[in-house]
């Protein structure tokens, strides 16, 4: 697929407290909601992979990260986007054990919903239906859009980009890639680190 949008995100640190009912007695997780230092509130499911991810994209207001088009009102509805290590460094804020999913985290998520073997057009689709917002996994994917190294912003509600913690190289990274033209769900190899992708945390 053609793809030539590119994007950024860095980091600095801030401190995020779970809510008080995130574990039980036994220590396991038990409740949807965690909150972070700035009173940002994220949904988070259990998924059939047996972790929890997050279910809205992370807002955390670090440096390297950003508002699409410098719009506070599009962090509240998409969520910031980060540079590749900004959004591995900002998942590690919300707390121990939460970090930024693998290539292989995100490849295991969408074959519980029809989608990978092997990445197949039919495949892809289905795990673009299930996935999106509104899709009967309650991941909730949203068209966030991206943002270029240079600063160019492009693809809001066209498509959704989501780091994977996994590398390429010294310069790209994994990253899942909604297409709403398409309508699939594409795990893409060559994000160069420096654009700025929406991100979901995970944790075991």
């Amino acid at each position: 697929m053609a793809m030539t949008i590119l994007f950024i995100a860095l980091c600095c640190s801030q401190s995020i407290s779970q809510s008080p009912s995130l574990t039980n007695a036994t220590g396991l997780p038990q409740a949807d909601v965690i909150t972070d230092k700035d009173g940002n509130r994220y949904l988070i499911k259990k998924m059939p992979d047996n972790n929890w991810w997050m279910t809205t994209s992370l807002k955390i207001n670090i440096p390297g990260s950003y508002c699409y088009d410098s719009l506070k009102e599009n962090c509240e509805t998409y969520g910031r986007l980060y540079t590749w290590d900004a959004a591995k460094k900002a998942c590690m804020l919300l707390g121990d054990g939460w970090r930024l999913p693998e290539q292989e985290d995100w490849r295991q998520l969408a074959i519980y919903y029809g989608g990978v073997p092997e990445d197949s057009a039919g495949s892809r689709k289905k795990a673009y239906q299930a996935l999106l917002d509104s899709g009967i996994s309650g991941f909730n994917a949203l068209l966030s859009g991206g943002r270029q190294e240079d600063g160019k912003y492009a693809r809001l509600n066209a498509h959704g980009f989501y780091w994977m913690a996994t590398e390429t190289d010294s310069n790209n990274a994994w990253f899942g890639n909604f297409g709403k033209g398409s309508q699939s769900l594409y795990r893409q190899k060559d994000g160069e680190k420096l654009n700025a992708f929406a991100v979901r945390c995970i944790k075991k």
